[in-house]
């Protein structure tokens, strides 16, 4: 029982950390590139589905390599890594839908920082560990990704010659 809850466990917070790690990426490079709710959002939708089915079988090849698992504690983290990383990332579409898009931007921002410092300190805890260096840790990480994201869009818009875009 205890191998079972740890499969769906790993891939709750597997798909969740990429869900907002991979999605946050997505669409602050891609509103600093084209400043485009459109591409925004078929940027979210892409990942929702195509992401979260690769991160899935990712989690499922990983977990048959250990050759330490049953059938069934692979596929449990296989099912719970897809519904985590499709349902993380599907909250993204919610500000772009309901704000305009800078405004959007910066909620999905805070909401998935907010997600992953909650991980954060649910992990730290579980495992004994001080909360605000994991937190910090990962808050970080993430922050990282949200700033070389930000630049990689303005950058794609000033080489291929987007108008008015960049920087």
């Amino acid at each position: 029982m205890v191998a079972m809850r740890d499969g769906v466990s790993s891939g709750i917070h597997f798909g969740l950390t990429s869900g907002v790690i991979t999605t946050l990426g997505l669409i602050v490079g891609l509103h600093s590139g084209t400043r485009s709710e459109l591409a925004v959002i078929g940027g979210i939708v892409t990942i929702a589905i195509a992401d979260a089915l690769s991160d899935a079988l990712g989690i499922h090849i990983a977990k048959e390599a250990e050759q330490r698992h049953t059938a069934r504690h692979v596929w449990l983290a296989t099912l719970a890594t897809f519904a985590a990383k499709f349902s993380m990332a599907s909250t993204f579409v919610v500000p772009v839908l309901l704000l305009p898009l800078d405004l959007a931007i910066l909620a999905s921002v805070v909401w998935g920082l907010l997600v992953i410092a909650l991980l954060s300190v649910m992990m730290a805890r579980a495992q004994g560990a001080r909360w605000l260096p994991v937190v910090g840790e990962h808050v970080g990480i993430a922050l990282l990704v949200v700033v070389v994201t930000h630049f990689v869009g303005d950058a794609v818009a000033r080489i291929f010659g987007t108008p008015g875009l960049g920087g």
